[in-house]
């Protein structure tokens, strides 16, 4: 999700927060973002397809840190950091995190098919896509990252991969709205 390094690199101060909870209060008014929210921030709807719905329950549940089914304040201030001002690395763990669907610390050749395939996809409708075929781009990413050649992809080798090749970063990072969605609520008025 938007690995990019980013340039908001101004100091939050006591206003910036106060403006903040202010709207998120007035956007959730039960204190609370909601999955069926977040889905709208993010445009999915019943049009949207079932990879991409699951990818987005992913990203609400790594946001919502203490499981309780919705973002509160302080979840939402911390997603808001890692989307606008994290480091890449932690935007690289995160994605990974989120992308390792069985929680087993490894991405398979079926996780990464289903994330290139659910990224491609969204490129596509955004007409960002290549016509390149979803395995031939998963064989190529495995031949990249997967340096002992085992058919999993580590952490490790998941971040050294990512940071090393700008066309796997390409392949693996998710630019689907959110930081403009963030900033636009940070200048709504």
């Amino acid at each position: 999700m938007g690995q990019a390094q980013s340039g908001t690199d101004t100091e939050v101060t006591l206003q910036n927060i106060q403006e903040l909870y202010r709207k998120f209060a007035s956007e959730c008014p039960s204190g609370n973002l909601h999955l069926h929210e977040f889905k709208k921030i993010f445009g999915i709807n019943s049009k949207s397809t079932e990879a991409e719905t699951a990818y987005m329950e992913n990203v609400f549940q790594s946001f919502d840190t203490n499981k309780d089914g919705h973002i509160d304040f302080m979840e939402y201030v911390a997603a808001l950091h890692l989307v606008l001002r994290g480091k890449l690395e932690d935007k690289l763990k995160w994605s990974f995190k989120v992308y390792d669907r069985d929680g087993n610390g490894c991405l398979d050749r079926e996780e990464v098919k289903n994330i290139v395939s659910i990224i491609y996809k969204i490129k596509r409708h955004n007409n960002l896509g290549d016509t390149e075929n979803i395995e031939d781009i998963c064989d190529r990413i495995f031949e990249l990252v997967d340096k002992n050649n085992d058919s999993q992809i580590s952490l490790e080798e998941f971040i050294e991969g990512a940071e090393k090749d700008p066309w796997v970063m390409d392949q693996l990072k998710l630019d689907i709205g959110p930081c403009d969605w963030f900033i636009g609520q940070q200048k709504k008025p």
